[in-house]
C-alpha cells in the first residue's frame, strides 16, 4: 500500500524496488526484502552493525556477496524502515503494490511480505514464550495468514478486507518493534550458514 506521505517512500516504491532488485539479477520482490528487513529489526536486529546484511545474503542471494549498489539500496531501506518504526506518529507503512493494482496481485504480495517477515523475525527470536500475549497472538495471526491461499473477486468487499489486514499488520509489526526489536537491540548472528 503506496501512501505518498509515508517516510518510506522517499526511499522507494514497491515497483521501483522490485525494479531495481530484478536488474541487479534479484529474485526477491521488494515485498520480499521490505518484510524481512522489517522482520529482522522487529526482532532485535541492529540497524547499525552489518551483520544483518551477512544473513540477508545468506537468505536472499544464496551466501553471495551483494553488488555495491544494492549494499547501498538495503542500507538505506534498512536505515529508513528503523527510522519508520521508531517514529511516534507511527508513519510506518508495508511496501506493497499500490493500490490500483488487482487485489489478487496485492495479496500475493502481502503473504509474501508477511512470510519473509516471519523468517527475518525468526532468524533471532525462535521462543516466543517470554513475549506478551499480544505479540505470540500477532505472530500467531501472521503464521496462519502466510498460510493462505486467496482467491478473491476484485470488489470493494475485498479491498475492504485487505485494506484492514494490512492496518493489522502494519500496527503487529510496530509492536513486536517496540515489545521486542527496540528492546533486544541485538546485531544478528551470522556464525552458521542458512542454506
Amino acid at each position: 500500500m503506496a501512501d505518498s506521505t509515508s517516510p518510506e517512500t522517499t526511499v522507494d516504491s514497491f515497483d521501483r524496488l522490485s525494479q531495481f532488485l530484478q536488474q541487479q539479477g534479484m529474485l526477491a520482490n521488494a515485498a520480499e526484502v521490505h518484510g524481512m528487513l522489517c522482520g529482522m529489526l522487529a526482532g532485535g536486529a541492529s540497524p547499525s552493525s552489518e551483520h544483518w546484511l551477512a544473513l540477508l545474503s545468506d537468505l536472499l542471494h544464496e551466501g553471495q556477496t551483494f553488488p555495491a549498489p544494492v549494499r547501498t539500496k538495503l542500507d538505506d531501506l534498512t536505515q529508513t524502515i528503523d527510522a519508520a518504526l521508531r517514529d511516534p506518529d507511527m508513519n510506518f507503512q508495508l511496501m506493497l503494490p499500490d493500490d490500483q493494482q488487482p487485489i489478487e496481485e496485492r495479496l500475493q504480495a502481502m503473504i509474501a511480505w508477511v512470510q519473509s517477515f516471519l523468517v527475518g523475525f525468526g532468524v533471532n527470536q525462535t521462543n516466543l514464550a517470554s513475549f506478551s500475549d499480544d505479540v505470540r497472538e500477532a505472530i500467531d495471526d501472521m503464521v496462519e495468514l502466510a498460510k493462505l491461499d486467496f482467491s478473491v473477486e476484485d470488489d470493494d468487499d475485498a479491498d475492504r478486507a485487505y485494506f484492514e489486514i494490512v492496518e493489522y499488520l502494519r500496527v503487529s509489526v510496530i509492536m513486536c518493534f517496540c515489545e521486542v526489536g527496540e528492546q533486544v537491540s541485538i546485531d544478528c548472528k551470522t556464525e552458521k550458514t542458512l542454506h
